[in-house]
């Protein structure tokens, strides 16, 4: 079945949640697997040449709701294509099951043979292909004499305008680009680490935060104290983020609940965890140490606290060294997390504070990597706004 006519399918049945990014594929629950990046045979009028991906029309039928701008904007931040306003309308309404067909949609056709067997194809058209006289064939048999791979090694030497030569330097090309930055994410992961070790200066405690001469960073207003930022996590299990979830969220775009991950941990809770922004094109990787238990923290500590993701309860902020929350709010951005689906009141409280709110999916992984983009993004915009 061809991606287009399966993503008709799912979108029509409600079984959106069922399509599951891995990797670099899309999963159709347990019977279909299609390359993110493959096009399908739905054409944009607005640019002739051009066909959707199968990662354009998922992205756009899982946030069809959003006005235009919002959608662009939202498929610039995930670096996915996005549709035309002119392809909108017919596009939703096809894909819904409220038009049968459409004069964009144009599929696979292969050859035909006299004298040939007749089986289902894509799009419904018949394929025919040719049976042996002595011997009939099994159906699945007949159907991949005449499949053609849609990607594999050898298929892109066959593509057009396309020569070895090309394809095998394009390929050493990417090797290359891969490695280098493979190579640039260790440096920087061993920097970074070296710099937490040394306490920006060596000396002091065990992770070298209280001793030796190190770097400063003062707010306008406040200051950020010596040492590594330290981000606050609830120490609740009925908040989204936790010390045991919050690096794969933040470092690597994936949203794991705390149960699963608790089930995976070996030893005991860490008391403090370093995290960095791994997904950036920046050279430069600022280490961040996260933390749960605000009442271990020293007073020059708290000059070190940046930024806070809330339960979105009053009573998370007892004994903290400020006056309330509009101090709190002033000196650390706040972040709470919640599910794009749950009920206006869980962020009734939160709505009245200077918080910044971001929404995930509950089944759709593939959205979490610009969730915590949004976190990164507004952290490192507090940081830049309050130095000098």
């Amino acid at each position: 079945m061809d991606p287009l006519t399966l993503l008709r399918e799912y979108t029509i049945r409600n079984e959106l949640h069922n399509i599951i990014r891995v990797g670099d594929d899309y999963r159709f629950g347990n019977d279909y697997s299609f390359p993110c990046t493959i096009e399908t045979a739905y054409r944009s009028k607005h640019v002739q040449a051009n066909r959707y991906t199968l990662e354009t029309l998922i992205n756009f039928i899982t946030n069809h709701h959003l006005k235009h701008t919002e959608y662009i904007q939202q498929s610039r931040s995930l670096r996915i294509p996005a549709v035309t306003l002119p392809d909108r309308k017919p596009l939703l309404d096809y894909l819904t099951g409220k038009t049968a067909s459409s004069d964009s949609i144009e599929f696979v056709k292969f050859p035909q043979h006299n004298d040939a067997a007749v089986v289902p194809g894509l799009g419904g058209e018949d394929v025919r292909v040719l049976e042996n006289e002595n011997q009939k064939q099994n159906p699945i048999e007949l159907i991949k004499a005449v499949e053609k791979p849609l990607k594999d090694r050898e298929a892109i030497l066959f593509c057009k305008n396309r020569d070895f030569y090309s394809v095998f330097t394009a390929a050493l090309r990417r090797d290359e680009e891969r490695q280098r930055a493979e190579s640039l994410q260790r440096k920087d992961g061993l920097v970074a680490k070296s710099r937490i070790e040394r306490g920006f200066g060596g000396g002091g405690d065990e992770l070298g935060y209280d001793g030796g001469p190190k770097a400063k960073m003062h707010l306008k207003g406040s200051k950020i104290g010596e040492g590594v930022p330290i981000i606050l996590v609830p120490s609740a299990f009925s908040t989204l983020i936790t010390i045991y979830n919050v690096k794969e969220f933040l470092e690597d775009g994936v949203f794991i609940p705390t149960d699963v991950k608790l089930k995976q941990m070996k030893g005991s809770k860490p008391d403090c965890i370093t995290v960095q922004k791994k997904f950036s094109r920046d050279r430069v990787v600022t280490a961040y140490e996260v933390r749960d238990k605000p009442s271990a923290l020293k007073t020059e500590d708290w000059d070190r606290v940046v930024a806070v993701f809330v339960l979105g309860k009053e009573w998370q902020f007892k004994d903290w060294p400020f006056k309330d929350h509009v101090e709190i709010f002033n000196r650390i951005v706040g972040f709470f997390l919640r599910f794009e689906d749950d009920s206006v009141e869980s962020a009734k409280t939160v709505k009245q504070w200077n918080v910044k709110i971001i929404s995930i999916s509950k089944n759709k992984r593939h959205q979490d990597r610009a969730a915590a983009l949004e976190v990164w993004d507004k952290l490192e915009e507090f940081m830049r706004s309050r130095s000098h």
